[in-house]
């Protein structure tokens, strides 16, 4: 999620050993093949369950997993360092979070190069087909299906709506603002969008754009928020004002807190996505090149859900126990 921004560490010591091997138990016997997992960060939670996608998947597959992380969002020279230390060990397949889509692109060209297959998770390199195959979630579906919610729950009322972003530049937020505009039937600079503001996905920073956001325009009644953390401080600073039962959240991610924050009324709806069966499918990929040859190709959608106990009409919807039977963290 390019929107997941948590800090993750990674111990340097684990690199120069070769990325820290970790079938999840029943991949390491001797001349199993080798897959490899790059993550973001290893400590935010949506990674967290991709590791756990990726360990169940290679356990069954009888393969070998190595797994590494950058030190945080953004971090591209771990990542650059992974891959090449991943390569040098011998794996199949390369599994990868792309923390600088494109400057991450010559490493993996020489990964390819060296007949290992390179498969994007989450977030799709530029170009997308610097990598043999995408496995990840719609992000402008995710934004679209909150934008069809709050068009709905708006019921045909005024709206002023508050865009609480992730930074400039960054595919994951544009696609998923861009799908909320286009679901709620709105362009970029229609004069219903009043205030919007760049949160890094951070609860701190959504609170932040938020409290702005109300100064600049006290009659906020929609506030679409890039990811759960961001919702939460949104809701942070409504609820200061009085005016957290007056404007509708929504948000994407799925995440076990964020499910919770919809059971619980903070926000009003959010799309889910499934960074487990990302990993699993990733990995199930690269055992089936490693036995026949066949390497993936193109885009595979892993799947988006609405998430939220109050449906609306006309947009297809599962309510909040679906949601925390089926979220990560």
């Amino acid at each position: 999620m390019n929107a997941r921004l948590s800090a993750g560490l990674l111990a340097a010591a684990l690199l120069a050993a070769g990325c820290g091997g970790n079938s999840g138990g029943g991949g390491e016997q001797a001349g199993a093949a080798k897959v490899g997992l790059i993550t973001k960060t290893e400590t935010n939670p949506f990674f967290v369950k991709m590791k756990e996608g990726a360990e169940k998947a290679a356990k069954a597959d009888g393969m070998e997993l190595m797994t590494a992380a950058g030190k945080f969002d953004g971090d591209n020279a771990t990542q650059i360092t992974a891959i090449e230390n991943m390569v040098a060990a011998g794996v199949k397949g390369i599994l990868i979070t792309p923390s600088d889509t494109k400057a991450i692109v010559p490493a993996i060209k020489k990964a390819r190069d060296a007949g290992v297959v390179v498969i994007a998770l989450d977030t799709p390199t530029e170009p997308q087909d610097a990598t043999d195959a995408l496995f990840a979630t719609d992000n402008f579906k995710a934004g679209e299906l909150i934008g069809q919610y709050a068009k709905a729950a708006m019921a045909g009322k005024p709206a002023k709506i508050a865009t609480l972003d992730l930074a400039p530049g960054i595919t994951v937020g544009k696609l998923r603002h861009d799908g909320f505009l286009k679901g709620f039937g709105v362009a970029e600079g229609d004069p219903q969008i009043v205030c919007s503001q760049d949160t890094r996905g951070d609860q701190a920073k959504g609170q932040t754009a938020m409290e702005n956001c109300l100064q600049k325009a006290p009659d906020i009644n929609v506030v679409y928020t890039i990811n759960e953390p961001a919702a939460l401080g949104a809701h942070t600073a409504l609820k200061a004002e009085g005016k957290d039962k007056s404007v509708l959240v929504v948000s994407v991610d799925g995440g076990c807190a964020g499910v919770k924050a919809v059971q619980a009324g903070q926000i009003a709806a959010t799309s889910q996505q499934y960074p487990l069966k990302m990993a699993e499918q990733g990995v199930n990929a690269v055992a089936e090149y490693a036995k026949s040859g066949k390497k993936p190709s193109g885009y595979t959608d892993t799947g988006v859900t609405l998430i939220t106990d109050k449906a609306v009409p006309g947009v297809d919807a599962k309510d909040t126990a679906f949601g925390l039977a089926n979220c990560w963290g």
